[in-house]
């Protein structure tokens, strides 16, 4: 459950009862993932480069790890 507040958007996860307050660049890549299929940092970053300049993919790419990382130690996401 979201629900989004001017910049940020207050995400509660159920399992844990906590409410996170995020801000870009999460809700956009939460939103690639919605699918629930499993995606690398690379589907990822080549999912948000279809809607988002980020600049040099190379350059975005340990960036957006680095989200999936913070991620799943929140218990947002899963890991393969």
């Amino acid at each position: 459950m979201s629900h989004i507040l001017d910049d940020m958007v207050l995400l509660y996860h159920r399992s844990s009862g906590q409410t996170h307050m995020v801000i870009s660049p999460v809700p956009e890549i939460l939103e690639t993932l919605e699918d629930g299929q499993p995606a690398s940092a690379r589907d990822v970053l080549q999912r948000l480069l279809r809607r988002y300049d980020l600049g040099p993919a190379d350059a975005a790419l340990p960036e957006v790890a680095a989200q999936l990382t913070n991620l799943a130690a929140l218990g947002l996401i899963r890991t393969a």
